[in-house]
């Protein structure tokens, strides 16, 4: 494993400039204040030294080599393990999962392969456009099930505008079972949909899956947001509307807010006594559409809650995001915009932590000092 050295907190706010509109009067329901990690740097950066033995390519590639972004994360054995998406860079941008574990939640150690990654398998035509490079795993979330099994929900790619929605299971996050697509069996198995949040319970200090309603819920989406229901966390149904169409429980703003252009789902959902707490991304739009506060189609992360009986009633949001770039490597890179795309969540050592994609080239780290009851036990 490679060990990255890293340092210290900021306090979120600090470096924001006059035009940025960060939430900082958080209505009782929602989760933080939330705080830079490690001075705001990157807590997971490329690595030029690793190699991997592509089994698609037939073709040793240097994996992570140009970007490391999106990630998904959750705690075991008394660590923070991030599942993150990484690139070797132009001319190869295909998409792998790599893997990093760390004690405090900020100084991360990472595996010098990655652990899902387009291969000789059954999904290997969702996931391989070929020779060129193109296609992959992209973008994981994880969740933890009652049980102790862990379940990837990724963007598989093909290249082109040809992806869905996957789902992989795993006990130790380094093996993974590839189980085709989250809605396999139903008409949607071929959706070009992505992203999905699992709805959680904080038991014992630990996130873990929650049922309502005897059913397991996941809100999943990248233009608006929709929702699906499952018995065992692998076989999903989403709830469709009166013309059997996907239902939306959640969809853009308008130009006053900076989520104007696209809401995407973002880490697990969390169950609390006032509701569910849905973290998403909001993107400000372009020229006329673009709300002026915000640089146009940034990424910023957001919180919106739900009913907790009836997780498709829409209660609240936040009228400005929680988070927002800030620092260079957050407002410009691979995503030119910028992005604090966030996709990971943990309760750690009492704390909340969350990972973000900076954009699309570096994982930062956030973390939130609960003080009121949305972190408490329901």
């Amino acid at each position: 494993m490679k060990t990255l050295l890293l340092s210290t907190v900021i306090v979120l706010g600090c470096l924001v400039t006059a035009r940025a509109e960060i939430e900082t009067n958080l209505p009782a329901w929602a989760i933080g204040t939330f705080t830079r990690a490690n001075d705001g740097q990157p807590v997971i950066s490329p690595d030029t030294n690793s190699v991997f033995d592509c089994p698609a390519s037939k073709k040793p590639v240097h994996w992570e080599k140009k970007w490391v972004y999106n990630p998904a994360a959750v705690v075991k054995d008394g660590k923070v393990v991030v599942l993150y998406r990484s690139q070797q860079g132009p001319g190869n941008t295909c998409s792998r999962i790599g893997y990093a574990e760390s004690e405090d939640g900020i100084h991360f150690k990472t595996d010098p392969t990655p652990v899902l990654f387009p291969d000789e398998d059954s999904q290997k035509s969702w996931e391989w456009a070929g020779n060129d490079g193109s296609g992959g795993c992209e973008d994981p979330r994880l969740t933890e099930s009652p049980d102790g099994t862990y379940i990837l929900t990724y963007t598989q790619w093909h290249g082109g505008s040809v992806f869905r929605l996957g789902l992989a299971t795993s006990k130790d996050l380094k093996h993974w079972t590839k189980q085709g697509g989250a809605f396999a069996g139903t008409k949607w198995e071929s959706a070009a949909k992505k992203s999905a949040s699992v709805v959680h319970e904080l038991k014992d200090g630990r996130l873990v899956a929650a049922k309502i309603n005897g059913k397991y819920w996941m809100y999943f989406g990248d233009s608006s947001i929709l929702t699906a229901t499952s018995d065992d966390l692998i076989h999903w149904v989403p709830l469709e509307d009166e013309n059997g169409k996907f239902k939306p429980v959640m969809k853009p703003r308008d130009t006053k807010y900076y989520d104007n252009l696209i809401v995407e789902v973002g880490p697990q959902a969390v169950l609390t006594k006032d509701g569910i707490i849905l973290f998403y991304n909001g993107v400000n739009g372009h020229k006329e559409k673009a709300n002026p506060d915000y640089a146009p189609g940034t990424y910023c992360g957001g919180q919106a809650l739900f009913d907790r009986n009836d997780p498709t009633k829409l209660i609240a949001r936040l009228d400005k995001p929680y988070i927002q770039p800030e620092f260079p490597w957050e407002k410009t890179g691979l995503y030119k915009y910028g992005t604090t795309f966030t996709e990971g969540l943990v309760y750690f050592k009492n704390q909340w932590f969350v990972y973000f994609g900076c954009a699309d080239s570096f994982v930062g780290a956030a973390i939130c000092n609960p003080s009121h009851s949305a972190t408490g036990k329901q």
